[in-house]
């Protein structure tokens, strides 16, 4: 989806006052395939109307491939160094809301990138949730494993420990809407940063 100039800004009124919002810095959303990434982010650039970008849709626009025909044509290697690239350019443009791929944050250069430019947020979701919401979708190449839901399940138990590291931890609820989540954590996102989100009188 393209965005205009206009779109990094939104505009609201407060008492008759014309107010523009912004934001300091990206939020970059990291954490496991079923977390709710691309859903969330997407209705939380709605809201503050900011640009939206899902990293791996971006990879697979590039490559004119599905990230699971990358995986079989050329591997996971080939894969992370051209999400590391996408991760480059996007950091380099206006602050933004960003979604990454599973595996993005596990990288050290990405972890790096990702801390110069933006907070990070943990999307942090249980085994049986994850489960819940990729089970019945043939797209995701790391599990196409005879038993998915145990790769799943080490995936997690490897990766978790390195999500911690993200500047924000936001637990995911099996109950949750989109809209009750993304106000959850605008509400985590304001107490994590004060100057994330600005607002000034026009």
């Amino acid at each position: 989806m393209a965005f205009s100039e206009r779109s990094r800004h939104s505009v609201t009124r407060s008492r008759g006052v014309a107010m523009t919002r912004s934001l300091a810095r990206h939020i970059v959303l990291i954490g496991m395939m079923g977390a709710g990434k691309s859903a969330l982010g997407a209705e939380l650039a709605r809201r503050l109307r900011v640009p939206f970008t899902d990293s791996d849709t971006e990879i697979e626009t590039a490559a004119a491939m599905s990230i699971a025909e990358i995986f079989a044509r050329d591997g996971e290697p080939f894969f992370r160094a051209r999400e590391t690239e996408v991760l480059r350019r996007l950091l380099a443009g206006p602050p933004a809301v960003i979604s990454t791929g599973g595996g993005a944050f596990v990288q050290a250069q990405n972890r790096e990138l990702i801390g110069r430019a933006a907070i990070s947020v943990w999307l942090d979701c249980d085994l049986e949730l994850l489960w819940q919401r990729v089970r019945q979708r043939s797209t995701r190449p790391l599990l196409k494993t005879a038993d998915p839901k145990a790769t799943l399940a080490a995936l997690l138990a490897e990766r978790a420990p390195v999500y911690a590291q993200a500047e924000l931890h936001f637990e995911g609820r099996a109950g949750d809407s989109i809209e009750a989540a993304t106000t959850r954590l605008l509400t985590a996102l304001r107490a994590a940063d004060p100057q994330l989100i600005q607002e000034n009188a026009r």
